[in-house]
């Protein structure tokens, strides 16, 4: 149908669950985030060559509750090229599935590309976070030194100080989009540290990448009450309390060793009293169960709660499998380990333990791309 036909009539246009009329008019292009898909800016034929249309979905005021500074932010939608860092009229965020081979696997986290002539602040990166919703959203940015990059981690709730997922797919992003050569490292200035990734790709042959990152020790929980707080938490999750054969923890988390495998794969999560417990969040492990696991490689398996974050359960970790990867691999007596995470999604990590740091390997894949439309605050 011709786009003047539509500016007389009425559609309905949904925003997350509210759905109301409203006319169609020819304007300058802005995209509407929607939880159900609507062709609403630049569109692709397989029969005809690429073309940009847009429209704009205008309504009454008082039905949107738009305001003029919200109207404002927007920004007409633009692309960026490869190797050219964006500027504030241009933030490229990218979906990214790390520490899995395949889209719609492992752990999704949002990567946002900051632009370097206006500093973001932490209070807009937080507000960004609670949009993507996702487990992590990884906020990049280039230092002056070569090949070095800034990287700030944010759940939907929170600033935390290691994510290993969104590293993972920050790395990913900038070897996909050239920022950085595949033959280069790349170093994070990170709130734990410089964090180091390598693409596998150039000398291995390999489709994973490479991440350097601090050997967390997990250390045995003293006190008494909160032993007796975490038994209550397990067996609410449906764990005999005496299949909990260790408690302990590393500097960010609980950490639960079960005897039995199957504990880990039907654990169910009360989240009011993982919550109660404290810490950044909870990891429950055991060695591989006998069943239940294809992969006849994978050393054990784990999971991981962090309600209190805003994250019933991650789906892969990173920063876990750092305290994981020493702990099963001195048990076993194993320098390299291989971990599944038995989320819904899943994932695996490969672990080599390297006296104080450890290097994760993982793949990833970019699931999907898009602009920010709104100001830089």
């Amino acid at each position: 149908p011709k786009m003047a036909a539509a500016t007389a009539a009425a559609a309905v246009v949904r925003l997350g669950r509210m759905a109301f009329p409203c006319p169609l008019s020819i304007s300058r292009p802005i995209f509407v985030a929607s939880s159900t898909f609507l062709p609403i800016g630049p569109f692709t034929s397989s029969s005809n060559s690429l073309r940009r249309r847009f429209f704009t979905v205008t309504a009454p005021r008082a039905r949107l509750g738009f305001n003029r500074e919200i109207k404002e932010s927007f920004r007409k939608p633009r692309t960026f090229t490869s190797t050219t860092w964006p500027s504030h009229e241009q933030v490229p965020i990218l979906l990214v599935d790390a520490f899995t081979e395949a889209p719609f696997h492992g752990n999704p986290a949002a990567v946002c590309l900051l632009p370097t002539d206006v500093k973001a602040s932490s209070e807009w990166m937080q507000k960004v976070a609670m949009e993507m919703n996702q487990a992590e959203t990884a906020f990049l940015a280039p230092t002056d030194q070569s090949q070095q990059y800034s990287l700030r981690w944010f759940t939907p709730m929170a600033e935390v100080d290691l994510c290993g997922h969104a590293t993972l797919a920050s790395a990913k992003v900038l070897f996909e989009k050239q920022y950085v050569p595949r033959s280069e490292p790349i170093e994070f200035q990170t709130r734990s540290g410089i964090l180091t990734a390598r693409d596998d790709s150039y000398q291995k042959g390999s489709d994973t990448i490479t991440l350097e990152f601090p050997n967390e020790a997990v250390y045995e929980v003293e006190s008494d009450d909160k032993c007796s707080e975490i038994l209550r938490a397990m067996v609410a999750g449906g764990v005999d309390k005496d299949n909990v054969e260790y408690i302990g923890r590393t500097r960010f988390d609980y950490f639960v060793v079960l005897r039995d495998g199957e504990d880990v794969l039907n654990f169910k999560l009360d989240a009011a009293k993982i919550s109660s417990i404290g810490e950044r969040g909870t990891i429950i492990s055991s060695l591989k169960p006998h069943s239940g696991i294809e992969n006849t490689e994978i050393d054990y398996i784990a999971r991981f709660f962090a309600p209190q974050l805003g994250i019933p359960e991650d789906p892969v970790t990173g920063s876990a499998h750092c305290a994981l990867g020493p702990y099963w691999g001195k048990k076993l007596h194993k320098e390299e380990v291989i971990g599944f995470q038995a989320s819904f999604r899943g994932g695996e990590v490969k672990v080599l333990v390297k006296d104080d740091r450890v290097e994760l390997k993982g793949g990833a894949v970019i699931s999907m791309e898009g602009t920010l439309n709104v100001l830089v605050l």
